[in-house]
């Protein structure tokens, strides 16, 4: 009975399913907004108004709508957003009636307002109006740039599809276990991914194909369609359909036609839900900038982390070793608050950790970029841009850390002087970013440059990381395409490296002036000559006499001769940094001193390859020339000549010598295993006697003891009696045989051995 009740009620869930998508399917279908329509613009049903079916058969509109119950979603849908989530925020309404059609998304709204329901909603309703399961594979694929993104998609896919049997995977770099994952990947049905993992596991895993994909999601698509992604982006798209349903959400998004053209996108929906707006970035941030000199940068960060040690903050740098500097460095001068660092050179398990405890507590949170993207990190008070961003998008996407949906924040920006131009682009951005100049008060800031250099006295292992830190802060400086902002020739950097507490400015040489260096000094070392205790330099054949040292670094380029070829190198390095300016001296070539003499080189001795090839040469004892192979042929020597009767002789002799041999080695080995048991027959005796001495001091009848003892016994026994061959043989000759005469024969047996012992 209760196997049928479970039957029937299965039964039943799956018509009243198949009603619903029915039911669904017929609503998306009878109410869709046109293609184009704003449904912001579209009056908003009220709270109280009937939802679904009316009474005169219709439906009741879904554009414009506020309440999530009012959108035609399955009910296991709504289930899942009920606890947490009741009302739609801008992108939602703006974009869900579009995307439940099916229509292709181009969305991009501020930082912090939705839009990872705008389209986790739609990739959830698709699959499960397609009763999609298991056996149909990967029908969704919402891929992240970060890990740490990607991370917190799941949580929130988790949360919303609770209550549907979709499965989904999180593929994401710096797992160990790609093995475990290449198992399951093909029956997954939702994927978040990183490029890399995903790209990883169509190019290795097996059966693992997305021909029957539904909805592509690319979150933060700015970034995804890149210079970084757009190798692994352009591998991912070249397996996938064209025919599916894409989804593309950022903070700022794109419109180029080219890009669109490479998602294969069909009329899609550009929602801007912000693009009226006055201000980029949330309305609720309060937006500052200071200027603020680069020595003087860490002295201003630690003034203000000590005057806000009850807020929850956010330190943007632009490297990894400035990061990871930083926070050992104000870790060891202990501000009073706690300190967390989050870069791309960790372990994955370590930085989804500190994320996590990031969200839970009040600290400061020392960062890239890579947690400038897409991350929600609640109740951020703070968001310090310690180095200047790269761009506009670039700052709009990091102080959308703070200020969040309906929260307020904060945000602050150092300005180098050399960097004064972006503020000047913020503010002339559109839309416009509201923020304001202050200038710093010198008073209040406190220095921490004698600190950190007792910091590096007392720790060594952190001079090294002062060293990387400022040798990759000027490279990244350098790398800048913007030139009207980051001008490497501006920085005081005598300056910064005292304020790392660093003795001496660190060599910031590339690898490419490294190389130059090398080349040069090798062509210097192949034509200079020494002559006199004079060092001159042989160019064209000629002794030239260098006595000014520029004039020596003219003379060596002189002899390369690859001056053009040395710049172009220098164009291809990515690690050049600081290129050397030209001398403002010029050097004209009849200033220098030639010798009328030449300097006769010596040439190089080469192997002849025609020469004839070297034959051996052998001679006899009386020194005459013989050929090398003529002693093999002598068979009239006397001393060559073979006897056989002498060499059978011979052969016999050591014949009987191997046999003798052979029978003092047999002897040698009986009488090893002799000695092997008698040695065991001693040592089982001993045994045997100990055995009885622990029966007579044991009391009582434990009969698996008894039984083991016995056994144990019976078969030393065996083991006793196997003494040597003669002896086997003797009772074999006397017709003893345990097994086949009965118990009176062997008494008898043994009398009538004992009997013939005692004759003899």
């Amino acid at each position: 009975m209760r196997r049928l009740r479970v039957k029937k009620s299965r039964k039943q869930q799956r018509l009243s399913e198949s009603q619903e998508i029915k039911l669904l399917e017929q609503w998306i279908e009878a109410r869709k907004p046109d293609s184009g329509t704003n449904p912001l613009a579209i009056p908003a049903q009220p709270p109280t108004a009937p939802v679904g079916r009316t009474a005169d058969g219709g439906f009741t509109p879904y554009a414009g709508c506020k309440l999530f119950r009012q959108l035609p979603i399955s009910r296991k849908t709504k289930e899942g957003l009920a606890p947490k989530y009741k009302e739609m925020s801008d992108i939602q309404r703006a974009s869900l009636p579009h995307s439940l059609c099916g229509r292709d998304i181009l969305g991009a709204a501020k930082t912090g307002s939705g839009k990872t329901l705008a389209f986790i909603i739609p990739v959830v309703e698709k699959l499960y109006r397609a009763r999609w399961g298991p056996e149909d594979g990967v029908g969704s694929i919402i891929i992240s740039p970060t890990k740490e993104l990607a991370g917190q998609l799941f949580e929130e896919l988790k949360v919303i599809g609770k209550n549907h049997t979709l499965s989904a995977g999180l593929l994401i770099g710096g797992r160990k276990d790609v093995d475990a994952e290449k198992d399951r990947v093909s029956s997954l049905n939702i994927l978040i991914c990183t490029p890399g993992r995903l790209l990883q596991h169509m190019n290795e895993t097996p059966n693992f194909e997305c021909s029957q994909l539904q909805v592509l999601v690319l979150d933060e698509a700015d970034r995804m369609l890149d210079k970084k992604f757009k190798g692994e982006l352009d591998a991912i798209i070249s397996q996938l359909p064209k025919r599916r349903q894409t989804l593309l959400f950022s903070a700022t998004q794109t419109k180029s036609v080219k890009d669109l053209a490479r998602l294969s996108l069909k009329d899609p929906e550009y929602i801007s839900v912000h693009a009226e707006s006055v201000t980029a970035t949330p309305e609720r941030l309060k937006q500052v900038a200071m200027e603020v000199p680069l020595d003087q940068k860490l002295n201003m960060l630690w003034s203000f982390i000590k005057s806000h040690l009850r807020s929850k903050m956010i330190v943007f740098l632009s490297t990894c070793k400035q990061v990871k500097f930083v926070y050992e460095a104000f870790k060891k001068l202990r501000p009073g608050i706690p300190l967390k660092c989050l870069h791309g050179n960790m372990k994955q398990n370590a930085r989804m950790a500190i994320y996590l405890d990031f969200c839970e507590t009040t600290s400061v949170l020392f960062s890239t970029d890579v947690a400038s993207r897409g991350l929600d990190f609640p109740a951020v008070d703070w968001v310090i841009q310690v180095d200047c961003p790269e761009d506009v998008a670039a700052y709009i996407h990091r102080v959308g850390r703070t200020a969040r949906f309906t929260s307020e924040g904060n945000s602050v920006l150092f300005l180098l002087p050399s960097e004064r131009e972006m503020l000047t682009k913020l503010q002339s951005a559109e839309p416009k970013i509201p923020i304001q100049l202050r200038k710093v008060k010198s008073e209040k800031m406190e220095q921490i440059s004698g600190s950190l250099a007792s910091v590096l006295v007392k720790y060594p292992e952190m001079q090294q990381l002062a060293k990387r830190a400022f040798i990759t802060y000027v490279r990244s400086i350098n790398h800048q395409k913007d030139k009207e902002v980051f001008d490497v020739s501006k920085l005081p950097l005598e300056e910064y490296s005292a304020s790392l507490g660093l003795p001496m400015k660190p060599n910031v040489s590339s690898k490419s002036q490294k190389m130059k260096n090398k080349k040069e000094t090798v062509v210097e070392q192949e034509h200079k000559v020494e002559v006199e205790g004079e060092v001159l330099y042989n160019v064209d054949g000629f002794r030239v006499d260098v006595e000014d040292g520029r004039i020596q670094k003219l003379v060596v380029k002189m002899m390369q001769g690859k001056a053009k070829s040395y710049r172009a190198e220098e164009e291809e390095e990515e690690d050049d940094i600081l290129v050397p300016t030209k001398s403002s001296v010029e050097v004209d070539k009849s200033e220098l001193t030639i010798l009328p003499t030449r300097i006769l080189k010596k040439k190089k001795l080469k192997i002849n390859v025609h020469r004839p090839v070297g034959t051996r040469v052998k001679y006899d004892d009386d020194g005459n020339q013989v050929a090398p192979l003529a002693a093999f042929a002598i068979t009239e020597d006397a001393d060559t000549i073979l006897e056989p009767e002498k060499v059978k002789e011979r052969y016999d002799k050591l014949r009987e010598e191997m046999k003798q041999h052979d029978k003092e080695d047999k002897v040698l080995l009986r009488q090893r295993l002799r000695d092997k048991r008698t040695k065991d027959k001693m040592k089982l005796k001993r045994w045997r006697e100990e055995e009885e001495e622990g029966d007579e001091d044991i009391n009582g009848d434990d009969s698996e003891t008894d039984l083991g003892r016995k056994s144990k016994m019976k078969n030393s026994k065996i083991n006793f009696e196997s003494e040597s061959d003669d002896d086997r043989k003797m009772k074999k000759m006397k017709g003893f045989d345990a097994d086949v005469i009965s118990l009176v024969e062997q008494e008898a047996l043994a009398l009538k051995l004992l009997s013939s012992m005692h004759n003899s």
